[in-house]
C-alpha cells in the first residue's frame, strides 16, 4: 500500500497532548460510571478540593479495561478514567451520583511513553475515538492483548493487522441534527446514554470531504429555512445527514435524512449545494419518522444523479446504496478479505455460500478462485445491488437470495445440497443458535468466520467447536484505528 499524506487536520507534536474529552463509542461521551466495588489497595492521593462541581483528586493509572479506559483506585473503589494510560499520574473530577460515580480527566502530570504526540486542530475531533491518546504502537498492544485473551480457549491468534496511515478511513460519515441552548443549528454525534448532540466539525476517523459537507449543509440551513428536527416536540425537518465516498472512485453520495417527505425548496437547494460541492455525484432525501435509533426511514427519493455510488474493492466495482453495508475502512478491507479467502484455501472447485452476504464483495471475490458461490442475505437492496455487482464484474458462477441465510442453508442440507465453504460476517450482535446449527447441518469442510465484534465470535466459536469444528487461526485486523474496536478473521475446519 502506497502511504497516504497528512495533509489535513493533524499535527504532529513535540510536547504530550492534554487530554481532551474521550469517548466510549461511535456515539457516545467520555463520562465513566462504575458502582463503586472496591478492587485491591487504596494507590491515590485523598482529595485535595470539593465543591459543587465534585471533588479533585491526583490518581494512578494500574491498568486499562476493554473499552480502553484508565483504571484508578479512589477510597476503596475501582474507577475507570477515560483517557489515562497505565503508569500515569492525572488529575481528574469526581462526581458522586447516588451510588454511581462519574469521572472527568482534567490533565496529566506524568505522561507515559505510550501518549501519543497529536494535536486536534477541531473542538471535540475525538469523540468516538477512545484511543487517539495512545501511540500507534500501544494502540496495536492494547487489540493483540483483547484478541489474545478472549481467544485463548481456542488458540494462539496471529499478530494483528495494523493500518499504515490509520486517519481518515471512514467512508460513510452520518451527523445528527439539533438546536443548543443558544438556538443555533448544531451536528455532532450522540453523548453516552443520551440523545444530546456533541457538536464536531471534524473527526480524526472521518472522511475529510465528508466532514466539510456536512458542515456546508449545517451553514446552508437558515438561509433555506431549514429546521433541525426535535425529538421532543416532534418538530422541524432535517435529522440526519449521511454521506458514503467511493475512496477510490471518488463518487460521494449524500443522503438527507428528514422527518417529513415535504421538502420545500428542494430544487433550489439541490443546486446551492452541488455549486459549492460539485464533486457530489448523487443526493437523496431519506424520510424517517420513527422514534428508534434507527439512521434510515424505509421511504427514499432520489433528488440527483442515479442514487448509488460506485467503488472498486479487491480489483472489483461495487454498487453501493444508501442502506446497503459496506466496509467503512477499504484500505483495511482488502487486508482482511484477502486473509479470509487465503484461509478458504480455494481450488476452482468449490461450492462456497456467502451468508450475510450484504452487496456481494466477499462472495464475489471469492468467486473468481470458487466453482460456485451462493450469496444469502435478508436485505432485499443489498441482495438488489449484489445482483447488480455480480453482473457489472461479469462474474457467472455467483447466485444472490434473499432470506434468512439459516433457513436457507437448512432448506439446501434438507435437498441433499453441500457447501465445502462457508463465508459468515454477521452483524455485531453475531449468529443466532438456529444459524450456526444449520452450518453443523450442512457439513462444510471450512467455516471462515468474519467478525466486527469478538466477543460475540468467541461465543459462537464455542458452539461451533463443540458440533464437529476445530478453530485452526485466528487473524485480528485493527479495521477501526483510534477505537476500541477490532476485527477479527478465524478459520474453522471440520474434524473428520
Amino acid at each position: 500500500m502506497n502511504k497516504q499524506k497528512n495533509n489535513g487536520n493533524i499535527k504532529s507534536g513535540k510536547k504530550h497532548h492534554k487530554s481532551k474529552k474521550q469517548y466510549g463509542k461511535q456515539h457516545s461521551a467520555q463520562a465513566s460510571r462504575t458502582s463503586g466495588k472496591s478492587k485491591g489497595k487504596h494507590r491515590t492521593d485523598t482529595p485535595r478540593q470539593s465543591n459543587q462541581r465534585g471533588i479533585t483528586a491526583e490518581v494512578t493509572c494500574t491498568g486499562l479495561t476493554n473499552e480502553g479506559k484508565g483504571i484508578v483506585q479512589w477510597k476503596g473503589k475501582q474507577l475507570e478514567i477515560a483517557g489515562l494510560l497505565p503508569g500515569e499520574t492525572g488529575e481528574v473530577n469526581i462526581f458522586k451520583k447516588g451510588r454511581f460515580i462519574d469521572t472527568k480527566l482534567k490533565r496529566v502530570i506524568k505522561p507515559s511513553e505510550d501518549r501519543a504526540n497529536l494535536t486536534l486542530s477541531f473542538p471535540n475531533e475525538g469523540v468516538g475515538c477512545h484511543l487517539y491518546h495512545m501511540n500507534e504502537h500501544a494502540q496495536n498492544r492494547f487489540k493483540q492483548k483483547f484478541i489474545d485473551e478472549l481467544m485463548k480457549p481456542f488458540g494462539k491468534p496471529e499478530p494483528i493487522i495494523t493500518m499504515e496511515f490509520p486517519f481518515y478511513y471512514r467512508n460513510k460519515n452520518v451527523m445528527t441534527f439539533g438546536l443548543n441552548k443558544k438556538r443555533q443549528i448544531i451536528c455532532g454525534l450522540y453523548a453516552e446514554n443520551s440523545h444530546q448532540i456533541i457538536p464536531m466539525e471534524r473527526s480524526i476517523i472521518h472522511d475529510q470531504k465528508a466532514d466539510e459537507i456536512i458542515q456546508t449543509i449545517k451553514g446552508m440551513m437558515k438561509s433555506f429555512k431549514m429546521q433541525p428536527y426535535n425529538e421532543d416536540t416532534g418538530r422541524g425537518f432535517l435529522r440526519h445527514v449521511l454521506v458514503r465516498v467511493g475512496k477510490k472512485s471518488g463518487e460521494i453520495m449524500v443522503v438527507l435524512v428528514a422527518a417529513s417527505p415535504m421538502f420545500k425548496g428542494k430544487n433550489n437547494f439541490v443546486k446551492a449545494l452541488r455549486k459549492a460541492h460539485p464533486e457530489i455525484t448523487t443526493i437523496l432525501l431519506n424520510v424517517n419518522k420513527r422514534n428508534d435509533s434507527m439512521v434510515l426511514g424505509n421511504q427514499e427519493k432520489v433528488l440527483f444523479g442515479k442514487g448509488t455510488i460506485t467503488d472498486t474493492l479487491c480489483g472489483l466495482k461495487f454498487n453501493i446504496s444508501a442502506k446497503s453495508f459496506y466496509q467503512i475502512n477499504p484500505v483495511q478491507t482488502e487486508k482482511l478479505y484477502a486473509k479470509a479467502i487465503e484461509m478458504a484455501e480455494l481450488t476452482g472447485k468449490e461450492t462456497v455460500v456467502d451468508a450475510y452476504c450484504g452487496i456481494g464483495t466477499i462472495g464475489l471475490i471469492a468467486s473468481k478462485k470458487a466453482g460456485k458461490v451462493i450469496g444469502v442475505e435478508l436485505n432485499k437492496d443489498a441482495v438488489r445491488d449484489a445482483i447488480h455487482n455480480s453482473k457489472r464484474n461479469g462474474m457467472k458462477n455467483a447466485r444472490f437470495y434473499q432470506g434468512d441465510a439459516g433457513e436457507f442453508m437448512m432448506q439446501m442440507a434438507a435437498r441433499g445440497e453441500k457447501a465445502d465453504v462457508v463465508f459468515m460476517d454477521p452483524p455485531r450482535s453475531g449468529s443466532d443458535e438456529a444459524f450456526l446449527s444449520s452450518v453443523v447441518k450442512m457439513q462444510p469442510n471450512r467455516v471462515v468466520y468474519i467478525s466486527c465484534n469478538p466477543v460475540t465470535q468467541a461465543r459462537d466459536l464455542k458452539y461451533l467447536a463443540k458440533n464437529g469444528y476445530a478453530v485452526e487461526s485466528i487473524q485480528p485486523v485493527d479495521m477501526f484505528p483510534q477505537t476500541v474496536h477490532v476485527e477479527c478473521c478465524s478459520l474453522l475446519v471440520r474434524k473428520n
